[in-house]
């Protein structure tokens, strides 16, 4: 039995879509027509196969995946279902019931059909890859071989949670100093554009000799009013030119290289790719993956691209028989606590242990770097903005006290 994703159209004309399962698409349209609806659409849900449309070119029935929070969410419950000694089946049925997204009900449909034909979980998500990462595939597959499924899932359920928990931590860090630049960037702009220029015409037509501040004032407004739409076309071609350039791979990696060599960002880089590739190592050989294995399917986190050629460098030494820290250390890329806590866990045969352990100690690095960062961006901001606003206000007075002095 297989999952159907339709599109219909109820008594009113009202367009319906839902999923429904079925042996056939003739059956799930006779269904349909049982509960009252006009079948429109009615396309088996499978992520991996291509189909074509009307005009022939190919295309996907299912091209977006799960958010890491809803993933996150999703696999806590599954974990839960499971520890409770629900079947697979019965998991994802309860599953399907309690989700309020179409997009996820859609998905856990399709997982359930193949469920249904006599595959094995890990192989029923295989088909669905936007949603269900390797890396979540893999443990999958290990928990239902081991027969430790309700513990690989807890496992697994904490780890996305704790990597979404980081990079929610990351953004949200840095929401509050972007916001109060732009609003303060704003509140410039607009005094140069409309404010300035009404001010300082009284000190042009008086004729005076005006003071410094006051002339490069009226020279920034005049050249923000003239050219500043050509700023914002520039910045905005310049954003989308660079997306485009950086597809190329070799140019993307030059600038992730770049990106390490700047003093508090290739920081950031480091830890966030190095917290990545160690709680996945740690997840994965804890539930009894292979090293290599893990290794193959860990290289997927790491975003950065030199980071990542220094993985899959380490992962060949490895297949050769060489050591992890030792392979690791040598593009010298990741934080020095991380090699010796790998290497001591190569040592003492405890490599899953240390591997969380190092996970969570560059994680707790990492939030205590960020919170000092912003601690120190947001008076510098405010320091930035309110000179600027100084600047403005001295500009302006300056003559209002020049003529005064000439009255009196």
């Amino acid at each position: 039995m297989a999952a159907f994703e339709y599109q219909a159209l109820d008594a009113q004309g009202r367009a319906v879509r839902g999923v429904l399962e079925g042996d056939a698409e003739r059956q799930v349209r006779a269904v349909l027509r049982e509960r009252g609806l006009t079948p429109m659409r009615v396309e088996p849900i499978h992520v991996a196969r291509t189909d074509e449309n009307a005009s022939g070119a190919p295309r996907r029935l299912w091209r977006r995946g799960i958010s890491g929070r809803e993933l996150a969410l999703l696999t806590r419950q599954f974990a839960t279902l499971v520890r409770a000694g629900l079947t697979i089946e019965e998991c994802l049925n309860a599953l399907v019931e309690q989700t309020e997204s179409v997009h996820i009900r859609t998905v856990l449909a399709g997982v359930r059909g193949q469920v249904l034909e006599g595959k094995a979980l890990a192989r029923s998500m295989k088909d669905f890859p936007e949603a269900f990462p390797d890396i979540y595939r893999n443990m999958v597959d290990a928990g239902e071989q081991s027969g430790r499924l309700d513990e690989v899932l807890e496992r697994l359920a904490t780890y996305t949670e704790d990597r979404q928990a980081l990079q929610n931590k990351v953004m949200l860090a840095f929401i509050y100093p972007a916001l109060v630049t732009v609003v303060a960037l704003s509140v410039v702009a607009g005094l140069l554009i409309y404010v300035v220029p009404q001010v300082t015409r009284v000190f042009v037509n008086s004729g005076q000799a005006l003071p410094m501040p006051t002339r490069v004032l009226i020279g920034v407004s005049g050249f923000v009013r003239a050219v500043g739409i050509w700023w914002l076309v520039g910045a905005a071609a310049l954003f989308f030119g660079a997306r485009m350039v950086l597809r190329e791979p070799r140019l993307r990696a030059r600038w992730h290289r770049t990106l390490l060599r700047v003093p508090l960002f290739g920081r950031l880089v480091r830890g966030i790719n190095a917290a990545r590739l160690t709680s996945t190592l740690g997840i994965l050989t804890a539930s009894g993956i292979p090293l290599l294995s893990a290794m193959q399917s860990a290289v997927q986190v790491v975003s950065n691209l030199p980071m990542r050629a220094a993985v899959e460098d380490a992962l060949r030494q490895v297949r050769e028989g060489g050591s992890l820290s030792r392979s690791l250390g040598k593009a010298k890329l990741f934080p020095p606590l991380v090699i010796h806590l790998i290497a001591s866990g190569e040592a003492s045969g405890s490599l899953d242990v240390m591997l969380v352990r190092a996970a969570e100690a560059q994680t707790r690095e990492l939030e205590n770097w960020v919170s000092a960062l912003t601690a120190l961006l947001e008076p510098a901001l405010i320091l930035v903005m309110g000179g600027i606003v100084l600047f403005i206000v001295l500009a302006i007075m300056l003559p209002i006290i020049d003529m005064n002095q000439l009255i009196k």
